[in-house]
């Protein structure tokens, strides 16, 4: 049986070796016809017809089959053959012959040279994809004798109709800038050029060549600097990491320092700094990149992320902590970039990653790098808070099968014992147990780190320098070893007894020991000598003659060094007699840091941070600037001519574009507004017929000018109106305006007990931006008739500009599950220089996300988000003392938060302290028996769910905030709120 089952294998192995010839042999056979082919095609009937070109379709397929190439098949023998039917007519036939010179043209420089002009007239074709393929086969012949042609050919595709066409010739830039550096000043014209492109499609490309070609000069960004913010969420994924990197080190030279003000040094507490305001164009940077940490690609996810952690301010950092956990549920190779990072960000930004402290427990399906780095963020997170989970997880990993992660493990125990005295014996002692431990690697692991934790209290630890110094016979690990007589010598005081036994056992095994554990040795007798040299005078004599002669020099030079300065003869010199000064000093006890402390000088996610070295093409972070640059250079003048949406049709008769400061697409800003509204509440929704004409006649009064139409007023009347008043109307005559126009609220409602005028307004978008057109919005904190589940969101618009503005609405609302929007009737014409104001709903489900939409006029687009304060999200009840009680003792456990504070000096009266709240909050007041207790009920606008706040004063300024919500998260973050209002 054993001799036919080998005939069967023999005849197996021949049938799998003829099969693999046959297939050699049709391969070699198929290239031989598809060269005969595409050699002659006549007489293969390739000219014939359709059928024809059908079939060198198909040869061409094979011939630039990628997985072929893949595999390593070579197909440049059949070059030539290719490269005559560069000519053919067929669009199908073309594309695929640029698609193989691509691939071969390098290696066939010669035979590419031949078919220039008949590239050059590809660069004329009709079709986009044969001009780009031209150009991509052009650029990729590597002869510096066709420069010319090339740099030609690069800018007449930079002016192509085609933005796929000026895509590719964003890419053409680098290669020809690497064959010949000296068209560096040609090519910075066409990235210049290049950039002002207002398409998505060449975004990417070019910010690439520009990084390749010219990265210092940061002059070509200025202009393009905010329509590279907008355009940033719809460009391709690799082309916004390259443009996040970019804006990156662009806004660390531009921008101050968020985070300037944070720490405060002697010089600055003598002189008062001024508050930090952040730019406009900082907010835009970090404002349009966010969205982005959702997306599905994590290169894009991480570069957002390191903008944020290079450039935002501390306190909104944290948004990135989410998105990066994310990331940890992805591909081992993914989770290695992304823990290099983490564990790098956790130094600085511990609170970040604190409520994700669980995402970051060792799975045993990890690879011992992803363990390793866990553990690494693990140690980092470490506090006095946390250290008893962490400590019991680190127990659990120490039984690990995996010996390079338990000795991780027990490093990083002793970092968390050294950065944390608290625990400092509780970790030592389980660090001695483990000596008892059957493994060697994990028992030397374990002596390493208590020799460092025992130099920071050796007089208390006696007893165990004792145990350890019985370990010598068993422990083999060089380290180990090597550690322990370190630490006996160190502390040979200590031990007095022991010292001089374990100095003789290893006076026997001087020879066979390695050289780390010898240099040990002789040090251990050297102490020995000088704290005790009756009883070990003779052994160190021993130790250093057998030193003398060892194979190593360094041992050798070691032992004839340390003879001279202990032992005491005519010839010594003068360092002799500082000898105990110089071998028993007094050592500092190390510090265990991370690995990852020094690394947050290379920019986060490029290749320089995870190898911990400077990389190739990296170009350094650059540090803030000390006086802000200055923003002007930013704002860019748009002329008549030229259209931001081409999709809309020009405006015929507005002149606003010349006369503005800035025309750029920056979107509209959502950064708050420290001005108060001086205006009055909005009008109620709940008006009559009756008052909206009396508003039409009022307003057509004073503005004789503004085209109002019947049909808007009549069918629209509640509709706010807010006049400018000019010079020329008294102010009796405005007051009683305002009074039609905002008539009081029916008895009915009940209102907040806020002063007026106290409403915060938000700027929605800034007069440059909009071209003369500014628009701003405040939460007038009325019901919004139309849909009670709504906030009620009052929107002004200023029109600054010399020219009217038409055809104001919303458009392309784009909000999370769950919201909705109520847009406010078109505004048809505002005319120049006058203001209008407008109500419209959102319904934000609860929730403090924001509500992006399009703000549009008849010429223009603007992209602008409304966010509310958590406070905004609710609307006022009345409640009597003993209905408070009941739902507050329905609301207890989990859904109350309760919080000790100290009140500011201005806010210790009753009084200030309801102003305060009702501020921050759209709360009722609750009658109260007590002077000492202030109580506010309301209940969240989508779903009805209570919320009850108190505040109980107390002597020299303190109190206690609680707040009682169904919703814990929206009762967590109105503590907060409630917190700063009456501590600030």
């Amino acid at each position: 049986s054993c001799v036919h089952n080998d005939e069967v294998i023999s005849q197996q192995r021949g049938n799998v070796t003829m099969k693999l010839l046959r297939e050699q042999a049709t391969v070699c056979c198929y290239a031989f016809e598809c060269s005969s082919f595409l050699t002659n095609p006549i007489t293969y009937g390739y000219m014939d017809g359709f059928d024809s070109a059908v079939q060198c379709v198909t040869v061409l397929y094979w011939v630039c089959d990628p997985q072929m190439i893949a595999r390593g098949k070579n197909a440049s023998d059949l070059f030539p053959a290719v490269v005559k039917n560069v000519a053919c007519k067929n669009i199908e036939v073309k594309k695929l012959v640029y698609v193989y010179l691509v691939r071969y043209a390098e290696e066939q420089q010669d035979l590419a040279l031949l078919s220039i002009s008949t590239f050059q007239r590809g660069l004329k074709d009709p079709n986009q994809l044969i001009r780009a393929s031209a150009l991509r086969v052009l650029s990729s012949i590597r002869v510096t004798i066709i420069v010319p042609i090339m740099m030609l050919a690069i800018k007449e595709a930079a002016s192509d109709m085609s933005p796929y066409v000026r895509k590719t010739a964003a890419h053409a830039i680098p290669k020809l800038y690497s064959l010949d550096p000296e068209q560096k000043d040609c090519l910075i014209e066409v990235i210049e050029k290049l950039l002002a492109d207002k398409t998505t499609l060449v975004a990417g490309s070019v910010v690439m060549a520009f990084e390749e070609v010219c990265p210092e000069r940061i002059d070509l960004i200025h202009k393009n600097y905010r329509k590279l913010c907008n355009l940033l969420i719809d460009v391709e994924e690799w082309g916004q990491v390259v443009i996040i990197n970019m804006l990156t080190r662009y806004a660390r030279t531009q921008f101050l320092n968020p985070n300037m003000n944070v720490s405060t040094t002697e010089a600055t507490a003598i002189v008062k700094r001024k508050p930090y305001v952040m730019d406009p164009d900082h907010r835009l940077l970090l404002r349009n990149t966010k969205p982005l940490l959702q997306s599905r690609n994590a290169a894009v996810v991480m570069a957002v992320a390191q903008l944020y952690f290079h450039l935002a301010p501390k306190a909104e950092v944290g948004v990135i902590a989410k998105a990066l956990v994310r990331l940890m549920r992805s591909h081992s190779e993914v989770q290695y970039v992304v823990l290099q990072n983490v564990a790098t960000m956790s130094i600085k930004r511990r609170g970040m990653f604190e409520p994700y402290l669980k995402s970051f427990y060792i799975r045993s399906t990890d690879p011992t790098q992803i363990k390793v780095l866990k553990l690494e963020v693990l140690t980092n997170l470490a506090n006095e808070t946390n250290i008893s989970t962490i400590l019991r997880e680190f127990q659990t990993y120490i039984k690990s099968n995996d010996k390079d992660f338990v000795a991780a493990t027990i490093q990083a125990i002793g970092r968390c014992a050294t950065n944390i005295g608290e625990v400092r014996d509780t970790c030592l002692n389980g660090l001695v147990q483990l000596l008892s431990n059957r493994d060697e690697l994990v028992v030397a692991e374990s002596v390493v780190v208590i020799k460092k934790l025992l130099q920071m209290q050796p007089e208390q630890h006696s007893d165990i320098i004792k145990h350890m110094a019985k370990l010598t016979d068993n422990i083999q690990v060089p380290m180990a070893r090597a550690s322990i007589l370190w630490l006996i010598g160190e502390y040979c005081e200590h031990v007095p007894k022991i010292a001089p036994d374990v100095l003789r056992k290893m006076a026997k095994t001087f020879t066979n020991e390695e050289d780390i554990v010898k240099l040990q040795i002789i040090n251990l007798a050297a102490k020995l000598y000088l704290t005790n040299s009756k009883q070990t005078k003779l052994l160190t004599q021993y130790v250093l003659n057998l030193a003398k002669y060892d194979q190593n020099y360094d041992i050798r030079d070691r032992a004839r060094f340390i003879r001279q300065l202990i032992v005491p003869t005519d010839k010594s010199g003068a360092l002799s007699k500082y000898a105990k000064k110089l071998f028993l000093a007094l050592k500092p006890a190390p510090v265990l840091e991370s690995p990852f402390k020094d690394r947050d000088h290379f920019q986060l996610g490029s290749l320089s941070h995870l190898l911990n070295a400077k990389a190739g093409g990296y170009q350094v972070l650059p540090d803030w600037p000390e006086a802000a640059p200055d923003p002007s250079v930013r704002n860019v003048e748009v002329k008549e001519s030229v259209q931001t949406y081409p999709l809309h049709p020009p405006a015929s008769d507005t002149a606003s574009g010349s006369e503005s400061g800035s025309g750029s697409e920056e979107s509209g800003s959502g950064s708050e507004s420290e001005e108060s509204n001086e205006e009055s509440e909005s009008a109620s929704e709940e008006d009559e017929e009756e008052e909206g004409k009396k508003k039409k006649k009022n307003v057509e009064k004073i503005k004789a000018r503004k085209p109002v139409p019947e049909s808007e007023s009549d069918s629209q009347p509640n509709t706010i109106a807010s006049v400018q008043v000019f010079d020329t109307i008294c102010k009796p005559a405005w007051l009683y305006m305002q009074f039609l126009l905002n008539p009081p609220l029916p008895v009915s409602v009940p209102q907040t007990i806020i002063p007026s005028g106290n409403l915060k307004t938000y700027e929605l978008l800034h007069r440059i931006t909009g071209e003369g057109l500014s628009v701003e919005y405040c939460f007038s904190r009325q019901p919004f008739s139309p849909d009670p589940h709504m906030v009620a969101v009052k929107i002004q618009f200023t029109n600054s500009a010399t020219s009217e503005a038409k055809s104001l609405h919303v458009e392309d609302a784009k909000l999370q599950s769950g919201m909705r929007i109520k847009e406010f009737p078109e505004i048809e014409v505002l005319p120049a220089g006058e203001t209008i104001s407008v109500v419209m709903g959102i319904d934000f489900c609860d929730s403090t996300q924001a509500a992006n939409f399009q703000l549009c006029t008849h010429t223009r687009k603007f992209f602008v988000s409304i966010q509310p304060p958590v406070g905004e999200l609710m609307m006022p009840i009345f409640m009597t003392e003993n209905e408070f009680k009941k739902e507050q003792g329905q609301l207890m456990g989990m859904n109350e938060i309760t919080e000790k504070l100290t009140l500011e000096e201005k806010c210790q009266g009753e009084h200030a302290v309801v102003q305060r709240v009702t501020t921050a909050a759209n709360l009722s007041r609750v009658p109260c028996g007590s002077d000492k207790e202030c109580r506010f009920a309301g209940k969240t606008v989508t779903s009805g769910s209570l919320v009850l706040v108190s505040v109980v004063t107390k002597e020299d300024g303190a109190a206690q905030l609680t707040v009682n919500c169904e919703k814990m998260v929206i009762g967590t973050m109105l503590v907060k709120d409630i917190h700063q209002a009456l501590t600030q």
